[in-house]
């Protein structure tokens, strides 16, 4: 049974198919010729397993230099705005919320 997609994954969700849906078209353009068949051949097959495994390596690539830039990136947005940035690149709070057991 499928689970709706909470409102916050979605923007993710979005995001993952339209690469999925951008690597399966680049591929099968670059490798598959003739349509003429219904089963790829085996050239066909291993050009695409190249293709895909290529393209899933780039974006593990970018996503981890994505990853290592985004605290500076928060930090010089923060300093931008005049914001003190916090360990978590957020901006901190400017007085603490007492929690349950202060008052």
């Amino acid at each position: 049974r499928l689970r709706p997609v909470s409102p916050a994954s979605a923007p993710q969700l979005r995001d993952f198919l339209l690469v999925y849906n951008r690597m399966t078209e680049l591929c099968f353009r670059h490798c598959v010729c003739n349509l003429n068949y219904r089963l790829l051949t085996g050239r066909e097959e291993s050009c695409l397993d190249s293709c895909a495994a290529r393209l899933v390596r780039a974006n593990h690539r970018l996503m981890g230099a994505y990853v290592g830039l985004m605290p500076a990136l928060l930090q010089r947005r923060a300093a931008e705005h005049g914001a003190p940035a916090g360990p978590s690149g957020l901006p901190d709070s400017p007085e603490p919320t007492p929690g349950p057991a202060e008052s």
